[in-house]
């Protein structure tokens, strides 16, 4: 695949899930540039914003097998990854997989199941591989988790930890309606469609030897120069070394904003990263990756005002990207 064929195919991808997600387009690009970086997306949004048709129409279009999880409290890790059942009749133990053998994974209300259970996707999202009873067994690729949560209701939630926010390369946020014309044209659509999951109309667009072909090109074929490798370096350190911040992005955090930023620039019909292409994800890659000291979260400051003011703070580097 070269690079027009790869813009062909992201337009197409990126237009029949826009038929069935009416509005904002930036969650699709954005959780596409994940996809193509073999990350995971963790959605901290309101209720009824569209995040689990989203994931939905992703598994459809994609042509993937896709998989659901609701989080609940009673909710086991033997659930996700599976376990071993005795076979009275065979006299052994038979490995009964869970849904996180799958390709697309919606890990819906994440923060509704205990620690122990949400830790259980942990392995799977790091390293690409399950243990069961001792016994490890890869995931086949590509291995995509979109997790949702609702960010004002804590009663019986359990707060992901640092470790497993971390875990995800971007945390996005839906949001409402910009428009008018946008909350009128949803009510317009579930007319046409006559039923609330339009998604079983949509149409496998590429199959998974494509999006593995498609994952590789971003992964071998974007430039990533050395000024916009400082740029961004210099960025996630003035997040992390803000007088405000008890503990700041890693070097995962930076790892992540390049992968996405390789991504972004293809999409864009770019062969090479400029400083544009990580100013895109700042705030979705480091945000949620920061704990602010709390006299500070008191007075009402996020991590997504520490991004904010870095990247108000960093020099930008001058000059062509491709040259740097």
């Amino acid at each position: 695949m070269d690079p027009k064929e790869f813009q062909a195919t992201v337009k197409e991808i990126t237009d029949e899930i826009s038929s069935v997600y009416i509005g904002n387009a930036e969650p699709i690009q954005k959780t596409l540039a994940a996809l193509l970086v073999n990350g995971n997306v963790l959605f901290e949004d309101y209720p009824g914003l569209g995040k689990t048709l989203l994931a939905k129409a992703f598994g459809k279009v994609l042509g993937l097998d896709y998989k659901r999880i609701q989080f609940t409290p009673d909710l086991l890790p033997a659930d996700i990854i599976g376990t071993k059942v005795w076979r009275q009749s065979s006299g052994t133990f038979e490995l009964v997989r869970g849904p996180v053998f799958t390709n697309i994974l919606l890990a819906d209300e994440i923060n509704r199941a205990p620690p122990k259970t949400q830790s259980a996707l942990l392995e799977a999202m790091e390293e690409r591989q399950v243990t069961i009873e001792g016994e490890t067994l890869k995931l086949k690729g590509p291995f995509f988790v979109i997790a949702t949560q609702n960010p004002i209701e804590f009663e019986g939630t359990y707060p992901l930890p640092e470790a497993q926010l971390d875990r995800f390369l971007l945390r996005l946020k839906v949001g409402y309606p910009k428009t008018l014309e946008d909350e009128i044209a949803i009510l317009e659509a579930r007319l046409r469609w006559g039923k609330d999951d339009p998604t079983e109309d949509l149409e496998p667009i590429i199959d998974r030897e494509t999006l593995l072909e498609m994952q590789n090109l971003v992964e071998h074929h974007i430039l990533v120069g050395t000024e916009v490798l400082t740029y961004i370096a210099r960025l996630v350190r003035n997040a992390r070394t803000d007088s405000r911040v008890e503990a700041g992005p890693s070097p995962r955090g930076a790892l992540a904003l390049m992968k996405v930023g390789k991504a972004h620039a293809l999409i864009n019909g770019r062969d090479f990263v400029v400083p544009d292409d990580i100013k895109e994800f700042a705030i979705e890659s480091l945000a949620h990756r920061i704990v602010v000291k709390a006299e500070h979260s008191f007075d009402g400051i996020t991590g997504e005002d520490i991004v904010v003011e870095a990247l108000q703070k960093t020099p930008v580097p001058k000059g062509d990207a491709d040259e740097s």
